[in-house]
Parts: structure tokens; C-alpha cells; sequence
């Protein structure tokens, strides 16, 4: 079976001087569900350079080269910004992407990253924390959820808006050229998969980029 490369959000216990990777087992289930293997991506592989603020990656690049995954996921979960090592994390997993010639999904923050490493900024946003919104102004129609507090300023260069919600906000993009997509919806967080996400996930995870 395929195998699916996912990031991990990062959770911060200081009474007990841990930093734990963590992903939603129904994440997993989702991604099992399109027909492919999940796989986990650690953030501790990346290491912070003594003498300056750069990072080493090279153990990552050779973690997922170990595994070949076929396809890459970005999580969602934490803002961008909150945890470097895991910002660096996904960003070298879209480089390795990138390398591979791999499809690439990013969900809620995920979508955020993707956008953001083409040049895009964010912008605070109230009323999508918690919520439902109707997808409109697109190619993706239906109801989705809703769970983050920060929005796309604008899309960004080299990708094309597939919905908005009704009030005006990015809800998905998709590359021009790449395999690349964004949904700012979780589609692990719904009660039954919906068979628009799984349709549309499994056809990404299984383009060929030439």
C-alpha cells in the first residue's frame, strides 16, 4: 500500500519538561480510508545549529527518504510561528515534495503554511472558530467546519481560490502547476467522512507530477 507522510502538531507540557508530537487518530483513519498508509513525521529530527538560528535538516531528509512516501500531508493544529521546529518541519517536507515531484494536501494550518511559503500573509478572522460554513464562489460546493481564528489575506501567487465561505473568507486553493491543495476545513473531524474529502484527497494523493 502507498504510504501518506503526515506533520504532527506539537504539544508543550513544562511541569514535566516535555514536547510531545501528537496527530488525530481519526486523521489517520481518514488517510486510511483514501486508500493509502498514514505515516507520521517526527519534529524532533530537527535540530537548532549552536552558532546561529539555523537548523539542521539533513536528518529529515533522510528520514523521509528511508520511507518514500508517496504523498505529503500537512496537519492541522498550532499557529504558524507558535513552534519553529515543527514550521521547519513542514517546510521541508514541501521542499521534499518539491524534490519528488509528490501531490501535497494541506489542511487548516496546513492550507496556511502552504500559502505562506508562496509569499502569502494571514489575517485574524472571528466567527470561524467552532462553526459551519457553506462553500461558495467555487469549484468545492456543501457545508464544511470550521476551526482556526487566522485567514488568508489573500491567495496566494501560483495557486487559484476553489471556495470561499459566505462571508468572504479563502477556504481552499489549489496549485496551477503542482499537486498542491489547501482546505482551511478538517475533513477528520467530521462524524462520517465526507465523500467529497475522500474523493478529492485520494485523486490528489494519486496524481503523477511529470
Amino acid at each position: 500500500m502507498k504510504v501518506v507522510a503526515v506533520s504532527q502538531r506539537i504539544d508543550n507540557y513544562p511541569d514535566r519538561n516535555e514536547c510531545r508530537d501528537g496527530l488525530d487518530q481519526n486523521l489517520c483513519r481518514f488517510v486510511k480510508d483514501c486508500g493509502f498508509l498514514p505515516l507520521p513525521v517526527p519534529n524532533g529530527l530537527i535540530t537548532k545549529k549552536e552558532e546561529n538560528d539555523e537548523y539542521c535538516v539533513k536528518e529529515l531528509f533522510e528520514w523521509l527518504s528511508a520511507f518514500t512516501p508517496d504523498a505529503i500531508v500537512l496537519s492541522g493544529g498550532n499557529d504558524i510561528g507558535s513552534f519553529p521546529y515543527r514550521d521547519t518541519t513542514e517546510k521541508i517536507m514541501v521542499d521534499f515534495a518539491e524534490q519528488r515531484k509528490l501531490p501535497v494536501l494541506g489542511i487548516c494550518r496546513g492550507m496556511q503554511m502552504l500559502a505562506t511559503l508562496a509569499g502569502a500573509k494571514l489575517k485574524r478572522v472571528s466567527g470561524h472558530i467552532r462553526t459551519r460554513h457553506t462553500l461558495q464562489s467555487g469549484t468545492i460546493i456543501g457545508e464544511v467546519n470550521s476551526f482556526h481564528n487566522m485567514s488568508l489575506d489573500a491567495c496566494p501567487e501560483g495557486y487559484h481560490v476553489m471556495a470561499k465561505s459566505e462571508d468572504g473568507e479563502i477556504e481552499a486553493i489549489s496549485h496551477n502547476r503542482l499537486a498542491r491543495e489547501g482546505w482551511m476545513w478538517h475533513p477528520e473531524r467530521e462524524t462520517t467522512f465526507d465523500e467529497r474529502d475522500i474523493s478529492r484527497a485520494k485523486n490528489l494523493f494519486e496524481t503523477k507530477i511529470k
